[in-house]
């Protein structure tokens, strides 16, 4: 077994004028710097889903729609999921809420994480994105990062404009509690799975 998860990191955006891109990044470097694990970053623009509009959901039977099959090839091939979130009135996105309908087993027994942003941090779209992470057999970390209030404002482009690393450090504590318990939690299930 290979002891160090793959780790997607989806964007879960597709906005032409999204704000993703920076907290996307960030938690990617994060990632990457820990060394017990292997990030890649992936970007819902890469994938063109249609709306889901399947017979049912892949547990059941194949998909038919090619970016259905190629979207639940990519992120079946991850352990573990970092989700970049927004908060469209108090949920996640469309964008997102499609690309995680349009698989089923490809997230079975698998962890993620999020990190959030927007004046409240994305906290009622990241505890949405977790009713639905159960419902697809997800394993939810209990930290995730949020990005919230003055740090929101400081760095997004309509307000402060600042780099991210100017609020880094209000970040970096929850951010390696998250990672910490995601690969946890990924080599936990890669175990069970193993066996």
């Amino acid at each position: 077994m290979n002891s160090k998860p793959r780790i997607a990191v989806i964007i879960g955006s597709t906005r032409p004028t999204r704000f993703a891109d920076a907290p996307a990044q960030w938690i990617l470097k994060q990632a990457q710097a820990r060394g017990d694990m292997d990030p890649e970053l992936i970007d819902l623009r890469d994938h063109p889903l249609p709306f889901f509009d399947e017979m049912a959901s892949n547990l059941w039977m194949p998909s038919q729609n090619p970016e259905a099959v190629r979207w639940q090839e990519t992120v079946g091939r991850f352990d573990g999921y970092i989700f970049v979130v927004a908060e469209y009135n108090h949920s996640i996105t469309a964008a997102l809420k499609n690309a995680l309908d349009q698989a089923y087993k490809e997230w079975n027994r698998k962890p993620f994480t999020a990190i959030g942003y927007g004046s409240t941090g994305a906290t009622r779209a990241v505890e949405h994105l977790r009713g639905i992470g159960v419902e697809l057999q997800m394993v939810s970390t209990h930290a995730a990062v949020h990005i919230a209030g003055g740090d929101f404002r400081a760095i997004h482009p309509a307000f402060g404009n600042k780099p991210i690393s100017e609020i880094e450090a209000n970040l970096l504590p929850t951010a390696k509690t998250a990672l910490d318990e995601l690969v946890w939690w990924a080599r936990a299930t890669m175990a069970a799975k193993a066996a």
